[in-house]
């Protein structure tokens, strides 16, 4: 079985592709910076990924297609949008022959963000109530 590769950052991932697979990540990854200029980047899973309160999304290469990777929640929030393209339980397969789904990309990762964030408060919430009761 061969090992994955290690990247020890995006700027080598996405050097490390071929021009086929890496310009349609290079515009995932200009769409996400656009629409959430505060999350942080890392890699995760080798995968290049977003961050905000919890991760966001990952993205990658396949041999037939490229696709971006999030909670299956916001599969099943977006499902109607999604219905043209093929999925898996967390990944949607985008066409190399087709356009990034600029639109569909930002709406999704921003109601990703917009989630973690809610989150962390009510979280943050819950212990600040939890220390004023002692």
């Amino acid at each position: 079985m061969t090992e994955a590769k290690q990247y020890p950052e995006i700027d080598a991932y996405l050097a490390a592709q071929s021009d086929r697979d890496r310009l349609p990540l290079e515009k995932i990854r200009e769409i996400i910076r656009k629409a959430l200029p505060e999350a942080d980047e890392a890699i995760s899973y080798q995968m290049p990924s977003f961050k905000y309160h919890g991760v966001i999304v990952w993205y990658a290469p396949s041999k037939n297609h490229y696709a971006i990777y999030m909670p299956p929640k916001f599969l099943v929030q977006f499902k109607e949008q999604l219905s043209a393209y093929s999925q898996t339980k967390s990944a949607i397969h985008f066409d190399y022959n087709k356009p990034v789904p600029e639109a569909l990309i930002t709406e999704m990762v921003v109601a990703a963000a917009r989630e973690n964030l809610n989150n962390k408060i009510a979280k943050d919430a819950a212990k600040n109530t939890k220390r004023t009761k002692k």
